[in-house]
């Protein structure tokens, strides 16, 4: 019988696990973990580069990992090969998934709507 309980018990917890991580929408930056949006100062290893140019070069040859930049908050980003990533490396993007603590498994990127292209 307090076999059955504990088996009861661990069914409980694992089944809750999925509703620990809520899901959400950051607003941020899709930056690299080696520079968290702190690209020292458009040049890297002596080469001129935009931030998009550096979170990429980073991630290709450094071994860092993408990270979403949001509210002075790096996010990691558990799903590395979710599409778009790459793509949006450097740009500010709304970005939804699952949140748990300070990691984020994608399901969606969106860049923002350009301000005062509403209704066009």
């Amino acid at each position: 019988m307090k076999k059955m309980y504990v088996l009861l018990a661990a069914a409980v917890f694992f089944a809750a696990g999925p509703a620990l991580a809520a899901e959400k929408t950051l607003n941020g930056t899709i930056s690299d973990s080696n520079c968290n949006a702190k690209h020292p100062g458009g040049e890297h290893n002596g080469k001129k580069m935009t931030e998009a140019e550096c979170a990429k070069a980073c991630v290709e040859g450094h071994d860092a990992k993408f990270v979403l930049m949001s509210g002075g908050k790096a996010y990691a980003i558990e799903n590395q090969d979710f599409a778009g990533l790459k793509d949006h490396a450097g740009h500010k993007v709304a970005m939804t998934g699952d949140v748990k603590g300070d990691a984020i498994t994608v399901t969606k990127i969106e860049m923002p709507a350009a301000k005062g292209s509403a209704g066009k």
